[in-house]
């Protein structure tokens, strides 16, 4: 049967906010071309949103629009769901109901994808369905696509990605400003750029739930959200993000999944990167990621990694994937989550207290002799060897003063050891401030 005489392809869509929204408008904008591409054309038949109202403003009455999602996941004409509604909850239920009856399902619901994903990968294998999910990390930026087929040829090493928008523009501003972090918090939300309750963002969980996925891609092991080591960016200090600068280093909140020789780095965490590498220079709410494999060096994807018609692209590249795909033998499609599903390694997620890094370590200080022979000397007993140091000239009348060290690569367990061992000194004040460090070469 000839492309231009095939049937539409008929769309479900959960969810008309602000993605769902810039989907429905790209699809219709670029309908032509998209059909182009994908062989046949794709039509959105039938909307479901709480808001019915909201819902028939931006279709302008050319779909039906429904209150119940369930009505969309049950309707035997529909080929496709997209899932837009969020969360881990109804999403979950819907999405396995549209398997269970034969859909193919696209989201961007990355929650979802980190806690179930291996129960729904094997639904949808099971009824031979596909499930596409290239708009649940980094927004527009084709990450997942460049990891399951554009670098298939590759052994990759490690990935390292600014992956929340929210986070980076705060440390931005906080960068470019020399504010706190509460107030720069307060802006963001004011802008638009942090949710009323930004605690997923800020605390690290959003960008933990992206690197999970993207580590089950590159390494082909399950999805383990509850094995990631998840530290948010509520504790930073300008003080810090000024002295970094100071360095050479600039600090993001990075998620970073690494393979070594004894299983898989799985972390997100505020880390000092050198201010000459690409990344380190992501300003605003962008986002990034380097991936790292043996053939190809280094990679990085840059891009807009939120908002309504980025992460539209995304949602509808999968249309037009599973659309080009939906008649050919579900052993020729590209498997979910890049290696064959019985072929998963069960390699497993390091603990933090077993991953090598190295440390920016900040501490207020006596400003008297012998203080930084003392802390030297507990950083050598825990075998950890120092890269740089800065020492600030103590201001006049004051007894106290900024000692910042820079180390080499060493165990989380023996940097928390030490650590321990230097704020129990007398001469050194309250706690020691720790960021991680990575070279990212």
């Amino acid at each position: 049967m000839k492309a231009s005489v095939m049937k539409p392809i008929r769309v479900g869509l959960l969810g008309i906010g602000t993605v769902g929204g810039g989907t429905f408008n790209v699809l219709r904008r670029n309908q032509e071309e998209i059909r182009r591409r994908a062989g046949r054309a794709i039509e959105v038949v039938m909307v479901a949103d709480l808001d019915t109202e909201r819902a028939k403003q931006i279709t302008g009455g050319s779909v039906e629009v429904v209150n119940d999602a369930r009505r969309i996941v049950s309707d035997p004409s529909i080929d496709i769901v997209i899932e837009l509604i969020g969360g881990d909850g109804i999403a979950r239920e819907l999405v396995m109901t549209a398997i269970a009856n034969g859909k193919h399902v696209v989201t961007a619901n990355k929650a979802l994808l980190a806690k179930h994903g291996t129960e729904i990968f094997r639904a949808a294998e099971d009824k031979g369905v596909m499930v596409a999910f290239e708009a649940a990390v980094a927004g527009g930026i084709p990450i997942i696509k460049a990891l399951r087929e554009g670098l298939t040829a590759n052994r990759i090493q490690w990935i390292a990605g600014i992956i929340n928008g929210t986070t980076n523009f705060i440390l931005s501003e906080m960068r470019d400003k020399g504010l706190d972090f509460d107030v720069v918090l307060k802006r963001a939300q004011a802008l638009g750029y942090a949710e009323a309750d930004p605690t997923f963002d800020i605390e690290g969980v959003d960008a933990a739930h992206k690197a999970t996925i993207m580590s089950a891609i590159a390494f082909g092991v399950p999805v383990q959200f509850d094995k990631a080591y998840v530290e948010g960016i509520t504790k930073l200090s300008a003080t810090d993000i000024r002295y970094a600068e100071q360095l050479g280093y600039r600090i993001k909140l990075l998620g970073i999944a690494r393979r070594v020789a004894s299983g898989i780095e799985l972390r997100v965490h505020p880390t000092l990167i050198p201010a000459t590498r690409l990344i380190a220079n992501v300003e605003g709410a962008m986002n990034a990621v380097v991936v790292n494999g043996d053939a190809v060096g280094a990679t990085l994807y840059y891009g807009k990694g939120a908002g309504s018609e980025p992460t539209a692209s995304a949602v509808i590249a999968d249309l037009v994937d599973i659309t080009r795909l939906a008649t050919a033998d579900p052993e020729h499609r590209v498997p979910y989550l890049a290696f064959q599903s019985n072929e998963m390694a069960d390699t497993p997620i390091l603990p933090m207290s077993e991953v090598t890094t190295s440390y920016y370590l900040r501490m207020r200080v006596a400003d008297k002799p012998g203080v930084l022979a003392d802390v030297t000397r507990l950083l050598a007993d825990a075998s950890i060897s120092i890269d740089a140091m800065l020492q600030k000239e103590a201001g006049e009348g004051e007894t106290q003063t900024d000692l910042i060290i820079l180390t080499h690569e060493t165990k989380e367990k023996h940097a928390d050891a030490a650590i321990a061992a230097i704020e129990a000194l007398p001469t050194v004040a309250g706690k020691v401030s720790r960021i991680r460090l990575e070279q990212l070469k």
